[in-house]
């Protein structure tokens, strides 16, 4: 009997379901799938899962539970894996869709899912996940709380432009837009004082927070954004990786010479952290010879200014990276370094 050198559960995540698949690899590196089956995404059915995962596989050989990051779905169930021992691996969705493509399968399915999560854990090196600490936890709750008001207020405001320009407004209706816009204002005047509060209370926090805050653009918001969502970039080994967390990495298509779509940016990353680098990036333009002098080349080169600024954000966020891992605050005197380096990434990035 081939002797077992890996296990691996793949779960395919869904709001009110887990799709469960079970497999093994060999000691001539071929794999198995064997088992699969459903829980519910809850603390009972955790509980069935893992005792169900416990009688098909092999005891004296470690088993990986491997999942996709599907917004907030499988963070219950990462937890409570990781609090009880086992080994929880949580993959990006760009990995899983591209590992996928390589697969001879042709109906995607919850079940098909898992499969490729499955297999996905047994041929690759996966690092184990960890629980976000609570500072960052709470912070990533405050930052998103925020930015939710300010898209609901933004679309209020739309609104009461909408109102004020009919030819006979209603002003009850206008009062009562001005209300919930007055209500939006000071709830996120509450988040900005326990955010502030927060900082204030955790030294640490406080000073990974000013070291940000000495990049050009991004202030205290901002910094406590990137922190939040990168869970104190944890688990970010390089700049590459972080790029591709955030959505930044690179698409292209291209097949010989007749066939050579355009590049641009997956987007399959943390969306909040890709919307926090915006604003940011646009005032590094404006205001630092670094960025500036990226951007003015970038355009040159094929025209598009946003593409450009998406560049600047990408690199606003790897600076942000370097910084906090240097623990050295951002320098203005490293004008011509900083553009020497964006001219090696700037064929990947442009």
């Amino acid at each position: 009997m081939k002797r077992i050198l890996k296990q691996s559960v793949g779960i395919d995540v869904a709001q009110k379901e887990l799709v469960v698949q079970v497999g093994r690899l060999y000691e001539d590196l071929s794999t198995e799938l064997y088992a699969y089956k459903c829980f519910a995404n809850t603390a009972k059915g955790f509980i069935s899962l893992i005792q169900w995962v416990l009688k098909l596989t092999e005891p004296t050989v470690s088993i990986r539970y491997v999942m996709e990051a599907t917004g907030v779905y499988h963070e219950s169930l990462a937890c409570y894996l990781a609090d009880h021992g086992y080994s929880v691996s949580i993959v990006l969705p760009n990995k899983i869709s591209n590992y996928f493509r390589t697969l001879s399968v042709k109906t995607i399915t919850d079940k098909s899912a898992s499969e490729a999560i499955a297999l996905f854990g047994l041929e690759r090196n996966l690092e184990d996940w960890k629980r976000p600490k609570p500072v960052f936890k709470y912070l990533r709750q405050l930052t998103r709380e925020r930015d939710q008001l300010v898209q609901e207020r933004t679309m209020i405001k739309n609104q009461l432009h909408a109102e004020k320009a009919e030819s006979d407004p209603n002003s009850s209706s206008l009062k009562r837009i001005k209300q919930r816009i007055d209500l939006l204002n000071k709830q996120e005047k509450v988040i900005k004082e326990e955010i502030a509060t927060l900082s204030k209370k955790e030294k640490e926090l406080k000073d990974e927070l000013a070291l940000l805050c000495t990049i050009p653009g991004i202030g205290i918001l901002t910094a406590a954004t990137i922190l939040a969502e990168t869970n104190g970039f944890e688990l970010v080994r390089n700049k590459r990786q972080l790029a591709s967390y955030a959505g930044f990495d690179v698409q292209e298509k291209q097949s010989g010479t007749s066939v050579k779509g355009k590049t641009r940016i997956s987007k399959k990353g943390n969306k909040n952290l890709r919307k926090a680098m915006h604003l940011p990036s646009l005032t590094a333009i404006r205001h630092d010879p670094r960025f500036k002098a990226i951007f003015a080349r970038l355009v040159s080169k094929h025209g598009i200014k946003m593409k450009a600024a998406v560049a600047v954000q990408r690199k606003l966020l790897e600076l942000s990276y370097t910084i906090f891992k240097t623990q050295r605050p951002y320098n203005k005197s490293q004008l011509q370094e900083a553009i020497a380096a964006a001219q090696k990434n700037e064929m990947q990035i442009a």
